[in-house]
């Protein structure tokens, strides 16, 4: 059988029609939001990052990853020295595989979550042997993320932790140097079908074209039949790291058109808009529901949000006060 949508829904509940004692997943690219739901799972889960033999892995993500593994008892995370660009879901029993998904989706929000993008298909009874022993050469060859933290001091360990070189500021202020009535992290002050804590980062044109791999294009999905063959905006979602580690699934949403080509033009939170707008009020002290000022903002510290990317679909955003 061949999953095209709900990737993370049939990745969260096969194991209530297979029996499992434990689920290995190896992933090209990991997203911290999927990784940290696996303590909902009532078995040990092993985690593969395979691409960190050959792309490393962002500074932040890393801070991540090593933070779920060591709060959550029943997940271990592990960085592949060789690089894996495979993605394979295994349950086991007794220490062997009893039922497995393969295909194009990696193990992030990014991957599971936009339908249409990615499959993932069930395997046969005789893959299941060669997937042991896939797994079991992939982790003879990978170090736990926690060792990587541990020898860090050594200068080539340093150098597969990467930080992007590309950080672009998002200011919170309009152009005319205040923060919007009814948009940005005032959009549910506004009229219309919203909360009053909704908003979003506004992603203007000139980052688009200062950072244009920050920013994926938009596409169109396929025709869906429930919609009568309409074609619907893909609206990507994505996980967010903030600086002070709080971490949140968001969406590349909007439509900005650049030379031909359509681009996001909003940061929001997922599934609700004012996860963000909520976040960024309780941290600059505004009270819930109450529209946010540049004055407010100031008396913070800064009116601006450095966003990088971390990996596929996985951004940071630095909202830290700069001493």
């Amino acid at each position: 059988m061949l999953f095209n949508d709900h990737l993370e829904e049939i990745i969260f509940h096969r194991h209530e029609s297979h029996e499992t004692e434990e689920l290995v997943i190896i992933s090209g690219y990991l997203g911290p939001s999927p990784v940290k739901r696996l303590s909902d799972l009532p078995f040990k889960c092993k985690v593969i990052y395979g691409m960190y033999g050959e792309a490393g892995i962002g500074e932040k993500l890393h801070g991540a990853l090593v933070n779920i593994h060591e709060t959550i008892d029943n997940v271990d995370i592990y960085y592949s020295t060789i690089p894996v660009h495979s993605k394979c879901y295994m349950w086991k029993k007794e220490g062997k595989t009893s039922h497995a998904l393969i295909g194009s989706a990696n193990f992030s929000t990014n991957g599971l979550c936009t339908p249409y993008r990615e499959v993932l298909a069930e395997t046969t009874y005789d893959t299941f042997l060669p997937l042991d022993q896939y797994a079991k050469k992939i982790l003879e060859n990978a170090i736990s993320c926690t060792e990587l933290e541990l020898e860090s001091s050594n200068d080539t360990l340093k150098k597969e932790i990467f930080i992007s070189s590309d950080i672009c500021k998002i200011s919170l202020l309009d152009r005319s140097g205040e923060v919007q009535n009814a948009h940005g992290l005032n959009w549910g002050q506004g009229k219309g079908n919203t909360r009053p804590n909704d908003a979003c980062l506004v992603i203007r044109t000139v980052h688009l074209d200062t950072f244009p791999n920050l920013f994926p294009p938009i596409q169109d999905y396929a025709p869906a039949l429930e919609d009568g063959g309409k074609k619907q905006r893909k609206n990507d979602k994505v996980e967010i790291i903030w600086d002070d580690g709080t971490t949140m699934d968001g969406l590349l949403e909007g439509s900005v058109e650049r030379n031909g080509i359509k681009y996001p033009k909003n940061f929001s939170s997922f599934p609700n808009k004012d996860i963000i707008g909520k976040y960024i009020r309780e941290r600059i002290g505004v009270d819930l529901d109450e529209r946010v000022t540049k004055e407010d903002l100031e008396s913070y510290g800064r009116t601006d949000i450095e966003i990088s990317l971390q990996s596929e679909g996985v951004y940071y955003f630095d909202f830290s006060v700069k001493k």
